[in-house]
């Protein structure tokens, strides 16, 4: 694939003066062959095997950065969901397995390892029980290991048991980092339809049918198509449709080249490019703006959940043109703690939870990175999550549910995570109780595949 001058210095621009940057290069680590007879044996070969294939994983990244000039924020590991590599230990074990994957993680330099993980959309096994029971704790005393649980499917339905007990792991979770806002919940996901090759935190796991280790990247531009749009003021929704796939297709073709090269000095097959809008706190980084962009007074006004749509398949089509390697969540990304421009809209009383869930529908992933107060029942978090679970299921999509109960705050208030994670105020949950509906147990099925209407 070669470039023209053209595209390198339009990139130059984009990086310099519109945020354009690679969010993360991701190593996914097959883990499966590290499991041993003790806990001590399946720690070290744990540690030897992720040393031996990421040791150079930071170093090459930064050197790549140096030569290239574009910017790449995060170097992350992934690896086989660890309920399903490494069965047979207990709570406490897992906790002591959280512990050291966070070790290897500070001593590799990599910002985030993902893969703590439970796939339990058809039912639970004694291992996937254990894990998600070592949650709150194994997400209180590590910083860089982050956890998902997959709890429903298009294909196997909501186990709405999953789903109830995630409520009370996510309230406990966020108790246990009560003097930090709950920032443990903000590394906790609940997936529908979870793909195996996200390179994005808090839910990448390297999945079951990917190769014994690869490389993905994560590509982000929204300040780009934020800037595109705003040159054309006046384009119709069918001009605005091929902006932002031109635009996408500059921004993927970036991430390919870092990926390509990145596999390439690793010595490791090249996986995918996935092209997420993904917003930070930085000046015009942000999604709402875009669609705010389109012609709305703000994001939460009818007409959002049509611009987001708009924006999200646009720049799926950009991305799928530019690579024949475009895989992960590639859309746009609605974390709110995230988006300046969604904290805005908040604050002003256009944006509320039912809407953030309404857009979900057409967006790439779910409810993201949703603030919450801390009094919220665990019924009511497990209500939350089985009307997202329902959009995937039903839409035959990926969603997710990152939501923070954060002890001690209440509607209004705000709260600051620090870096990427950004800050958020609090937003209102219904009043009104979801228990009984919780406690029914078992399973919603599977939609049916015809009658689709």
């Amino acid at each position: 694939m070669s470039y023209s001058n053209q595209e390198i210095l339009e990139t130059l621009a984009m990086i310099q003066m519109e945020n354009l940057d690679i969010r993360t290069v991701t190593m996914g680590i097959h883990i499966a062959d590290c499991r041993r007879d003790s806990l001590q044996a399946t720690l070290d070969e744990l540690t030897k095997k992720i040393t031996r294939y990421a040791g150079r994983h930071v170093q090459t990244c930064q050197t790549i950065e140096q030569e290239l000039g574009i910017p790449i924020v995060n170097k992350r590991l992934s690896i086989t969901p660890v309920a399903l590599a490494l069965p047979g230990f207990s709570s406490e074990e897992y906790v002591q397995i959280a512990v050291r994957l966070d070790q290897i993680a500070k001593d590799l330099g990599v910002d985030f390892v993902g893969g703590f993980s439970a796939l339990v959309h058809k039912g639970f096994t004694n291992a996937d029980h254990a894990l998600i029971q070592a949650l709150p704790e194994a997400l209180s005393v590590t910083e860089r290991v982050c956890a998902s649980v997959s709890v429903a499917s298009t294909r196997a339905g909501i186990n709405m048991d999953a789903v109830e007990l995630m409520g009370r792991i996510i309230r406990e979770t966020a108790e246990k980092t009560g003097e930090r806002f709950g920032i443990g919940a903000a590394k906790l996901v609940v997936f529908c339809n979870p793909v195996e090759d996200n390179p994005f935190m808090a839910g990448a796991f390297h999945g079951p049918s990917e190769p014994e280790v690869v490389v993905h990247v994560g590509v982000s531009g929204p300040g780009v198509v934020l800037a595109a749009l705003k040159n054309h003021p006046d384009a119709t929704f069918d001009e605005i449709s091929e902006i932002i796939k031109r635009t996408a297709f500059k921004i993927t073709r970036a991430g390919h080249l870092v990926g390509r090269i990145a596999a390439e000095r690793l010595q490791v097959p090249f996986g995918i490019v996935d092209l997420s809008l993904a917003p930070t706190n930085a000046i015009g980084d942000s999604v709402a703006e875009i669609l705010e962009c389109m012609g709305l007074e703000h994001c939460g006004a009818h007409g959002t959940t049509a611009a987001l749509a708009l924006l999200n398949d646009a720049v799926k089509k950009g991305g799928a043109m530019a690579t024949t390697s475009a895989g992960g969540l590639s859309g746009a990304f609605i974390p709110v703690s995230e988006d300046n421009g969604m904290i805005a809209a908040i604050e002003a009383g256009a944006l509320s939870l039912a809407k953030l869930e309404a857009m979900t529908a057409v967006c790439s992933v779910g409810l993201d990175m949703i603030a919450v107060p801390g009094s919220t029942p665990a019924e009511t978090l497990s209500a939350l999550i089985a009307d997202e679970m329902a959009i995937g299921m039903i839409n035959k999509k990926t969603t997710a549910v990152r939501v923070i109960p954060v002890p001690g705050a209440s509607v209004g208030d705000h709260v600051e995570f620090g870096g990427l994670l950004g800050r958020t105020p609090i937003l209102e949950v219904s009043p009104f109780s979801s228990a009984k509906f919780m406690q029914r147990g078992g399973r919603i099925p599977a939609p049916i595949q015809s009658l689709t209407n």
